[in-house]
């Protein structure tokens, strides 16, 4: 083979001379743009020996047609395990993706001087997953590339839901989701308000009645002592200590011991109800999660803590939360539909199962219980929808019976050998959630609680015992506000 040198400044005129001409023919005619691998072709390069090399895609087992300026006599292929060229024609080639990875390939003419270089990068074929996420979501604009052996995804999309939908479909066509990097950005991610209801009436009714007898009797040497105490056993315990007592007869009469019979009534009552109303609200942007909590902490004890050398112990405190307390996390799915993931509790302190101890003599600790009502769910709702999140109705009757075999089924006469607890509790919950899909508006359009509040002067403080007047003092003027239902502060 024998190499010609060309005079530099007859070599540089030639290489502008075809690059304007190549600038030219893509400029005037748009049917000589150069596609892409995707198109399976690629157009013909322009011949300097200093040309930049083509960056070409190709899918394992895809082709894609080079077509040539001059005609080829060399090809070189720095990998041919990756990908390979085949020459078909004088001025036509094909290039054909083998395995992933990257390599290059460039073609030589007659005279050794470079025709075209490409830079081959070989990646899974991406075509299927590019129809598969177009049928999928044919609103977005979702971009695949290869990455190595993996995918990466970016784009845009409506919501949460969809990338999601993107990220899984790319992790089953590219066997696992280690190998997908999901770049997809969500527009215009919308904002939720959750507003919660808890509503409970719990209703309890009590009574008890017992009788505790006792006698003594002596005949000459012989004492007998009879005792009968009935305790109270559906709630542990009696509801308070109050008794009537009665004797009949005396143990001593003139120094002398005759029978004599105590007995003692016990009855009690109770009726109590209560009613529970929280409606804790939050917001949160969509596919993010938040946290409301409203309450404290009550300190109970969680041991003893000795000093060997003084021999004196303390109780070691620790505190136990309680109040109101909401988590959730929003979705906005399509069609205004919102999907919750929801955690809601209110608790609060209660003396019915509470426990007393007794650390010394006349020093006593008493530990409170906790009643708490918690639901967690998944829900989905749309927009200005409720829904009943749990519900609850319980009814509990509790009745025990306490006295001597026999003779407390006595009729009549067996009343006074027993005792007797009726406890009934009824108790009615309900929570209700309801989302809104809610934008920001202007502070004005908002009210406060303290709107309308106004501190009562000293004579209606006084004279009439109002801590504050409703709507406002005379002379300031509110904004002018739409309200739905009933407004104004809790007053006394």
């Amino acid at each position: 083979m024998e190499w010609t040198t060309k005079p530099t400044s007859v070599r540089a005129f030639v290489a502008r001379s075809l690059a304007f001409a190549a600038i030219g023919a893509f400029t005037l005619d748009p049917a000589l743009t150069p596609v892409f691998a995707s198109d399976y072709r690629v157009s013909a390069a322009t011949a300097d020996a200093n040309m930049h090399a083509q960056s070409l895609s190709l899918g394992i087992g895809k082709s894609v047609v080079v077509d040539l300026p001059r005609d080829v006599k060399d090809v070189l292929v720095a990998d041919p395990k990756i990908a390979n060229a085949v020459v078909r024609s004088a001025q036509r080639a094909y290039i054909i993706g083998a395995a992933v990875g990257q390599t290059n390939i460039i073609f030589f003419d007659s005279s050794g001087q470079q025709i075209s270089a490409y830079d081959i990068a070989v990646t899974r074929d991406l075509n299927g997953l590019r129809t598969a996420l177009k049928q999928l979501l044919p609103n977005a604009a979702i971009k695949v590339d290869g990455l190595g052996d993996g995918v990466m995804l970016s784009g845009w999309v409506s919501n949460p839901i969809e990338a999601q939908q993107a990220g899984d479909l790319a992790a089953r066509l590219a066997d696992g989701p280690q190998k997908v990097v999901n770049n997809i950005a969500v527009r215009g991610r919308d904002q939720v308000m959750l507003k919660v209801t808890v509503a409970e009436v719990a209703r309890t009714i009590i009574k008890q009645m017992g009788i505790d007898l006792s006698a003594s009797m002596n005949y000459g040497t012989a004492v007998v002592n009879f005792t009968n105490a009935n305790p109270f056993t559906a709630l542990g315990r009696p509801l308070t200590n109050n008794s009537a007592a009665a004797s009949f007869g005396s143990t001593m009469v003139g120094g002398s011991p005759v029978p004599a019979v105590t007995a003692t009534l016990r009855a009690m009552e109770s009726a109590g109800v209560i009613r529970t109303l929280a409606e804790p609200n939050l917001t949160a942007i969509s596919g993010e999660s938040a946290t409301f909590i409203s309450g404290g902490e009550f300190p109970i004890p969680a041991g003893f803590s000795c000093d060997p050398a003084t021999r004196v112990c303390l109780t070691q405190i620790r505190f136990k939360k309680f109040g109101i307390s909401l988590n959730f996390t929003p979705v906005v799915l399509t069609e205004g539909r919102i999907s919750l993931r929801v955690m809601t509790e209110v608790s609060e302190l209660s003396n019915e199962n509470s426990m007393t101890l007794n650390q010394s003599v006349g020093n006593s600790l008493t530990v409170p219980s906790m009643r708490t009502r918690r639901a967690e769910t998944t829900l989905e709702i749309p927009s200005g929808g409720s829904m009943a999140m749990a519900g609850l109705i319980h009814q509990q009757t509790k009745q025990v019976i306490n006295g001597l075999p026999g003779i407390a089924q006595v009729p009549v006469l067996g009343a006074l050998f027993r005792s007797r607890d009726y406890v009934n509790g009824q108790t009615e919950l309900m929570v209700l959630v309801t989302p809104y899909v809610v934008r920001a508006v202007a502070q004005k359009d908002l009210s406060r609680p303290d709107d309308g509040f106004a501190d009562a002067s000293d004579p209606q403080s006084d004279l009439l015992g109002s801590l504050n007047r409703i709507y406002g003092a005379p002379g300031r003027v509110e904004p002018a506000r739409h309200y739905r239902g009933t407004y104004g502060f809790i007053t006394d």
